[in-house]
């Protein structure tokens, strides 16, 4: 990946994928699910380490990570003002004149704008006459310990304000208990809720006990059609990490090759470094292919990401780390 085709990558995406329609809940299949942590602990641990990116390369790679950001807001004294200020970064993720140094002369935006329900019809009115799509949590966002039908409600409010895609969150006791069947319904019926929206389902890992439970809630969220599996809501004490990450896209994987349907993956909470972004690049190309590279199969659930970086740009374009001030938000 070079910087004189990111633009070309970032617009022209891999022929379109057909959406996972889901399939049966096959608990044979779910129950074979195998995690071993400490080989999981040691193959996450290399991928910093076995690939260089420098340069050229380091920018470009970057550049292609802005685009897979959903670049978000989910605090409790949100306002329009400050939706506002978000999209505008969306739309200008990158500071003018540093896209001009590094050769970027077409529309260049990050992956989505991802806010409350409160605030869709907010972020949709600040994107107009783009294509960046607007994101939604959803059923009780981020324990999900509402009553059901409230959750689903609230699935087809954001999607008649025009959300183009949904976040839901599990119902975490059903895999703490080991209640598969009824996650799978769950799932169904959420996705049944977005109709043509886009689910991502956040499995909360930091909450599932093992990774043996987080592959086996992988697997059963894609069998209920899930469009991407998520790691965190951003609110627990642990977020994502590159070992649940390595389980998660190794579920990703098999389904794929069971199935051939492409799920898409998305990291979240935690992620605040252009180095840490990388990492989780690596993984998804050496685990997953190029294809996953891309924002219609991989995002970045972040809110400081973005910062750091414009900052790593700015000093391959002039040799130095630029205070965050000239970083501005709009």
């Amino acid at each position: 990946m070079a910087l004189a085709d990111i633009r070309t990558k970032n617009g022209a995406l891999p022929a379109e994928h057909e959406r996972n329609p889901g399939m049966p809940l096959d608990m044979g299949w779910v129950r074979a699910t195998r995690a071993n942590r400490s080989a999981t602990e040691r193959r996450a641990s290399t991928l910093g380490k076995r690939r260089s990116v420098k340069k050229d390369w380091q920018a470009a790679w970057l550049l292609r990570a802005i685009t897979c950001i959903d670049l978000t807001t989910l605090a409790g004294d949100d306002t329009p003002g400050y939706v506002q200020r978000l999209c505008g970064k969306a739309r200008q993720p990158v500071r003018q004149d540093m896209l001009d140094a590094l050769g970027i002369d077409e529309p260049f935006h990050v992956g989505a704008v991802c806010v409350y329900h409160a605030r869709v019809a907010d972020a949709l009115r600040y994107l107009e006459g783009t294509d960046i799509p607007v994101a939604a949590v959803s059923t009780g966002f981020p324990a999900g310990q509402i009553p059901f039908h409230i959750r689903i409600e609230e699935i087809k409010e954001s999607v008649a304000l025009g959300a183009h895609e949904i976040d839901i969150v599990i119902s975490r006791e059903h895999v703490l208990t080991g209640n598969w069947g009824a996650l799978y319904d769950e799932i169904r019926q959420y996705r049944e809720a977005c109709g043509d929206a886009h689910i991502k389902t956040i499995l909360a890992t930091g909450e599932l006990g093992t990774l043996r439970n987080v592959g086996m809630a992988s697997l059963v969220c894609m069998m209920a059609g899930a469009d991407f599996i998520k790691t965190s809501t951003g609110k627990e004490s642990v977020n994502a990490t590159l070992e649940v990450s390595l389980t998660m896209v190794r579920a990703i994987r098999d389904y794929y090759l069971q199935t051939g349907y492409k799920v898409g993956f998305k990291p979240a909470g935690g992620i605040r470094t252009a180095k840490q972004a990388l990492d989780w690049q690596i993984l998804m190309k050496e685990e997953l292919g190029d294809d996953w590279l891309y924002s219609n199969l991989f995002r970045f659930g972040a809110s400081g990401l973005l910062t750091d970086i414009e900052r790593q740009l700015s000093h391959h374009i002039t040799g130095r780390y630029a205070s965050v001030k000239y970083m501005p938000m709009a």
